[in-house]
């Protein structure tokens, strides 16, 4: 079964969406599971996680609709405010619903690069392994550091990095964040997403070689059972197409065994998200 770990969906608001730029025209418009189902068709997936797309309750509602009607969206990524007085209730909701596994902030988006490790955030997040949520890491890679304090703090939570820590492939960045990813990959807690990696790169020149070395680092720090595949559908459609996006990381991952290949495109997120 492939199932990709990252996708979304929303129905298209200038306001809400204001992150998506003139650069990303092409998906100023609504996607919503009857543009994925036919997607996945052509490429042969099984089932997706839906990750949050904006940062409020009504998110969560929006989606857990969306998969009421569409059973392949097996799992859910929410919003929660993890620094508010009212989060045990929200968290004792969501625990009753079984397609939500976790939640994400945008931390990249933060302008405190410590944001992470505010305490009031990091209660918020002590408060998720015994309900049995994950947590998605969404950060750039100037905000690592702060990420490597952040998860020896919770030895014990399930944590995924998003995009590979969105590197800085069109301007060949690589070293720095490098270090510190190989840092964060000794806590065995810690899972990584190959995905978002087309729209990191030049968006109409980009080549899978210029891509490879940093799947590369990703795949010999965290090893082939803590890495898991996602599209970022329809963010990557900036830069190519489903296909491309599957293909990048099917083609890389030819020569490993059927098992870890198994595991990679869909069996590693099944276990993580518990789907």
């Amino acid at each position: 079964m492939i199932i990709d770990s990252h996708q979304h969906f929303w129905n298209y608001q200038p306001q809400k969406h204001s992150w998506i730029d003139d650069d990303m025209a092409v998906i100023r418009r609504d996607f919503l599971p009857t543009d994925l189902e036919t997607v996945y068709k052509e490429n042969n997936i099984q089932g997706c996680v839906a990750v949050q797309a904006d940062q409020t309750i009504e998110e969560n509602e929006f989606l857990l609709n969306l998969a009421a009607k569409h059973d392949f969206i097996k799992g859910i990524v929410g919003w929660v405010d993890l620094r508010s007085e009212t989060l045990d209730a929200y968290l004792e909701k969501y625990s009753t619903e079984s397609k939500i596994k976790g939640f994400r902030h945008v931390i990249q988006g933060e302008p405190d690069h410590n944001f992470i490790l505010r305490p009031d955030f990091t209660k918020g997040i002590s408060k998720l392994e015994s309900l049995g949520f994950t947590y998605d890491i969404l950060v750039f890679p100037h905000q690592l550091g702060a990420v490597l304090e952040f998860v020896k703090q919770f030895p014990n939570q399930k944590f995924v990095i998003d995009h590979m820590a969105k590197p800085y492939i069109k301007d060949g960045y690589f070293d720095g964040w490098a270090v510190l990813m190989k840092e964060i990959a000794k806590h065995e807690n810690v899972y990584c997403k190959v995905s978002g990696m087309i729209t990191e790169a030049d968006f109409k020149t980009w080549q899978p070689e210029e891509i490879h070395p940093y799947m590369e680092l990703v795949f010999d720090a965290f090893g082939t059972q803590r890495v898991m595949y996602g599209s970022d559908w329809p963010v990557c459609l900036v830069a190519g197409n489903y296909r491309k996006v599957k293909h990048l990381v099917t083609s890389f991952i030819s020569n490993l065994s059927g098992n870890e290949q198994k595991g990679i495109m869909g069996d590693n997120a099944i276990k993580f998200y518990n789907l």
